[in-house]
């Protein structure tokens, strides 16, 4: 299992291009996503272990200059973010649901591997940007009281900076909104 995941936003599509290039060049890293994002911005994630994701994001930052957005590094990452970035999470049963909203589309990442960390929860979907204006949002389920306290501990985390726009608890959602989610 990768140990770290770096995380670079860029605000310019041609320069995320040059950073990802950077990134992979410089480091013994695995792209896991070089996308561009709305509005204009483009993001980029790799993994590894920590001392090379940490020089690839060197790398990255050196690269994109004034084109710099937000970089992260979150070390010890939790073993389902990877699959939920690529959509092949395997889902259980669920019995109630959160969604978590961020301001930024790598804030997203980190507020999945807080809540994974924080609770007995699943992630269900880690979408980073694609339609949001830029934006995250990720969608976890447990049991209701496992649910609150995973978005509890992110926005103990991540609310004070405003990273977090919004959240929600359904404790029974719909069998038919479930249909939509899974």
């Amino acid at each position: 299992m990768k140990k770290a995941i770096g995380l670079v936003e860029l605000k310019s599509i041609p320069v995320g291009i040059e950073v990802a290039d950077a990134m992979l060049t410089t480091a013994n890293v695995e792209l896991i996503l070089a996308n561009p994002i709305c509005p204009g911005k483009y993001v980029i994630v790799v993994s590894g272990n920590v001392g090379s994701v940490e020089s690839a994001v060197a790398a990255g930052k050196q690269t994109a200059g004034i084109f710099l957005i937000e970089s992260h590094i979150l070390n010890n990452i939790h073993e389902d973010i990877l699959p939920a970035l690529s959509g092949t999470n395997e889902i259980g049963k669920i019995k109630s649901i959160g969604a978590i909203e961020t301001i930024s589309a790598l804030t997203a990442i980190k507020a999945g591997d807080i809540a994974l960390k924080a609770s007995n929860v699943d992630l269900i979907e880690l979408r980073v940007a694609r339609g949001l204006g830029g934006k995250g949002f990720l969608i976890i389920s447990g049991e209701v009281s496992s649910v609150k306290s995973a978005i509890k501990s992110c926005l103990n985390e991540l609310g004070e900076s405003g990273d977090v726009t919004s959240t929600s608890v359904v404790a029974s959602p719909h069998k038919d909104l479930i249909s939509k989610l899974v």
